[in-house]
């Protein structure tokens, strides 16, 4: 090629410069007096000093080739300086600088395979820049997560500049990488995965809520069972007691879903609650531990009722009546009392046949019937701490005295004063217990009153005004109140007891005889006011 002439716009032999020429004359007066930059800088990341500008020579590379800018014409052209360096005029291929994502090769404008380096592909969603058609722009994904472009070689580096999204082109022939913010892609990515984290978090807030929440405004409360029910539960219905406080125990045991469901169904069924022991499950409808409590289940079940109290004769008899089995065949299991655990001073089973009300189902051995009973009372000697036989079987004994002696707020005093008589330094009654109702029970019968030579005859064994100490067994049925009463009984110094009032069982404490005999009289008045009751 020709060198190119400083003094006028035209080529060698007075010909007009080539768009060629131009492109390189515009290239060296854009470049004079500035350092430029290697392509090779931008391609290794390596620093590179600054150089002075220095002319092309013959034999650059076709690499070197100068930036194509907007078409210049040979009027328009600018002096060059008398030393312009030659270019070379072999003819320029012009194969885009594609910019690529994921290391797919496509073909340039000439047909060429591009020579794509590993990793990179086409970005499907690469937007054109600085006016390049899709063909001529790819994207490059780095292992950091960011892209990089790769611009064709052929603009005007007037064009090159710092750009919004950070992209920088180095003029000279050579495309350079820059790096860019996450892709579009990734930020809707990013953005979706924080929406559906804040979108869980809310709804596990919720949820949570809701459960702490529920308790406290009564949402998980259930008005009722469906039932049947299931197991087997005992209520104790103290005399006294009222519906609502029943109520609450059946919720508590579980036998009711809701105390106040319950209370309205029973309130409405118009019945009263009748004292005693109750046998139910668990999980019952309401309407169903309301039939139970008034009885109105006795056609379906074995059923019966025991008074505090009762003699066993009066016990096997009710229960007889209530079950269908014959008074016989319980009288002989009475007879055989070991077989249910009792203790082995017992003779029979008086004293330890519970009272309260039972519910068996139809069929069952009488047998397990009587077991049911015995263990109640076994249970409950337990639940006091009193776990030794003979000690049970004294408590009983002490128990069943005080059910027939005194009322039932003054349990405890009767007990304390009968263990006060039982003292061995006890002067003042000498060890004598002097109950009516032991004496009355070893006589077979019933009276509140003794004459002088029932009170002497000491063949009777339970006869406590002849003989010391505790009788020879239990003369009835004690309830819960009197056996807890027995095993624990109030600490006082009274010696004496006597029931002046039947109907309201008034019940008056001495600590001696002289004001003992105060406390008879007035019971004799209340008899001569209540004739035909003191019998």
């Amino acid at each position: 090629m020709s060198p190119v002439n400083s003094d006028d716009s035209s080529g060698g032999a007075g010909r007009p410069l080539t768009r060629k020429e131009l492109r390189a004359q515009e290239k060296v007066q854009a470049t004079q007096g500035h350092d430029v930059i290697p392509a090779q800088a931008f391609e290794t990341g390596e620093d590179t000093p600054a150089a002075a500008p220095r002319a092309r020579s013959d034999s650059a590379p076709e690499t070197d080739a100068a930036v194509l800018a907007e078409p210049v014409t040979a009027a328009d052209a600018p002096e060059l300086p008398a030393a312009a360096p030659t270019v070379h005029e072999e003819p320029v291929h012009y194969q885009p600088v594609h910019e690529y994502a994921g290391g797919v090769a496509h073909a340039d404008a000439v047909g060429h395979e591009a020579d794509v380096p590993p990793g990179y592909e086409l970005h499907p969603d690469a937007e054109p820049h600085d006016g390049h058609s899709d063909d001529d722009h790819y994207v490059y994904d780095g292992a950091d997560g960011h892209a990089a472009d790769y611009h064709a070689a052929d603009d005007n580096p007037a064009d090159y500049q710092h750009e919004e999204d950070g992209r920088v082109v180095l003029a000279g022939g050579a495309a350079i990488r820059t790096t860019k913010g996450p892709s579009k892609k990734v930020r809707r990515r990013r953005r979706f995965l924080a929406l559906l984290l804040t979108l869980t978090v809310f709804v596990v807030a919720v949820a949570v809520g809701a459960q702490f929440l529920k308790p406290l405004l009564g949402g998980d409360t259930v008005a009722d069972y469906p039932g049947p029910g299931t197991g087997e539960v005992v209520i104790t219905v103290p005399p006294g007691s009222g519906p609502k406080s029943v109520a609450t125990q059946l919720q508590e045991k579980k036998v009711v879903a809701n105390a106040d469901t319950f209370l309205k169904e029973f309130v409405a069924s118009g019945g009263a609650l009748a004292p005693g022991d109750f046998t139910m499950r668990t999980e019952m409808k309401n309407s169903d531990a309301v039939a139970i409590l008034l009885n109105k289940d006795k056609g379906k079940v074995m059923y019966f009722a025991l008074s505090a109290g009762l003699r066993i004769g009066e016990s096997l008899q009710a229960i007889s009546e209530g079950s269908g089995v014959p008074v016989a065949e319980l009288k002989a299991l009475n007879e055989s009392p070991a077989q249910f655990g009792v203790p082995a001073k017992a003779k029979n089973l008086e004293g330890f046949l519970a009272p309260g009300e039972y519910r068996f189902p139809l069929g069952t051995p009488a047998k397990d019937v009587l077991r049911k009973l015995v263990n109640t009372t076994l249970d409950e000697l337990k639940s006091q701490g009193v776990t030794d036989p003979a000690k049970q079987y004294d408590v009983v004994t002490v128990a069943s005295i005080v059910q027939a002696e005194g009322g039932q707020a003054e349990y405890g005093d009767v007990a304390g004063a009968i263990y006060n008589r039982l003292k061995p330094n006890n002067t003042e009654t000498n060890g004598l217990i002097q109950s009516d109702a032991t004496v009355t029970y070893g006589l077979g019968i019933k009276s509140f009153h003794i004459d002088e030579i029932q009170k002497t005859d000491k063949s009777n064994p339970y006869n406590t005004y002849a003989n010391q100490g505790l009788p020879v067994g239990p003369i009835g049925s004690p309830g819960k109140t009197a056996i807890d009463a027995a095993a624990k009984p109030k600490a006082n110094e009274y010696l004496y007891w006597v029931t002046i009032n039947l109907d309201t069982k008034e019940t008056l404490f001495s600590k001696t005889l002289a004001e003992h005999n105060t406390y008879v009289a007035k019971y004799n008045a209340w008899c001569e006011a209540n004739p035909g009751r003191c019998v």
